[in-house]
Protein backbone atom coordinates (compact mmCIF):
# COMPACT_ATOMS: atom_id res chain seq x y z
CA UNK A 1 0.00 0.00 0.00
CA UNK A 2 1.07 3.54 -0.87
CA UNK A 3 1.60 6.06 1.93
CA UNK A 4 -0.41 9.12 1.30
CA UNK A 5 1.52 12.42 1.23
CA UNK A 6 -1.22 14.91 2.29
CA UNK A 7 -2.93 14.13 5.59
CA UNK A 8 -5.92 16.58 7.18
CA UNK A 9 -6.18 17.25 10.27
CA UNK A 10 -9.64 18.04 12.08
CA UNK A 11 -9.96 21.76 13.34
CA UNK A 12 -11.04 20.28 16.38
CA UNK A 13 -7.72 18.64 16.82
CA UNK A 14 -7.62 20.69 20.27
CA UNK A 15 -4.95 23.50 21.33
CA UNK A 16 -1.24 23.83 20.95
CA UNK A 17 -0.08 22.04 18.22
CA UNK A 18 -3.37 20.67 17.39
CA UNK A 19 -2.43 17.14 17.86
CA UNK A 20 -5.16 15.15 20.22
CA UNK A 21 -7.04 13.64 17.03
CA UNK A 22 -7.10 11.66 14.04
CA UNK A 23 -5.73 12.56 10.56
CA UNK A 24 -7.40 11.53 7.52
CA UNK A 25 -6.01 11.40 3.98
CA UNK A 26 -7.50 9.74 0.68
CA UNK A 27 -5.82 6.91 -1.07
CA UNK A 28 -7.99 6.05 -4.46
CA UNK A 29 -11.25 4.52 -3.60
CA UNK A 30 -9.92 4.56 0.18
CA UNK A 31 -9.60 6.63 3.17
CA UNK A 32 -6.20 5.95 5.45
CA UNK A 33 -6.48 7.35 9.31
CA UNK A 34 -3.57 7.55 11.82
CA UNK A 35 -3.34 9.19 15.10
CA UNK A 36 -1.45 12.53 15.07
CA UNK A 37 0.37 12.12 18.07
CA UNK A 38 2.25 8.98 16.55
CA UNK A 39 2.25 9.37 12.85
CA UNK A 40 5.15 6.57 11.94
CA UNK A 41 2.96 3.89 13.63
CA UNK A 42 -0.04 1.78 12.35
CA UNK A 43 -2.28 3.41 9.75
CA UNK A 44 -5.95 1.92 9.45
CA UNK A 45 -7.18 2.21 5.87
CA UNK A 46 -11.16 2.05 5.02
CA UNK A 47 -13.26 1.87 2.26
CA UNK A 48 -14.05 5.16 1.20
CA UNK A 49 -17.81 4.72 0.97
CA UNK A 50 -18.44 2.82 3.81
CA UNK A 51 -16.07 5.56 5.87
CA UNK A 52 -18.00 8.67 4.20
CA UNK A 53 -21.48 6.61 5.55
CA UNK A 54 -19.89 6.54 8.85
CA UNK A 55 -18.98 10.50 9.24
CA UNK A 56 -22.72 10.85 7.68
CA UNK A 57 -24.14 9.35 10.68
CA UNK A 58 -22.36 11.30 12.68
CA UNK A 59 -23.50 14.67 11.50
CA UNK A 60 -26.89 13.49 11.27
CA UNK A 61 -28.37 14.46 14.90
CA UNK A 62 -29.59 11.24 17.41
CA UNK A 63 -32.42 10.97 19.38
CA UNK A 64 -31.80 11.51 23.11
CA UNK A 65 -32.04 8.08 25.29
CA UNK A 66 -34.68 8.76 28.32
Amino acid sequence: MNTPDIWRKSSYSGGGDGNACVEVAHLHSRIAVRDSKAPAKATLVFPAAPFTTFLESLKSPHPTPR
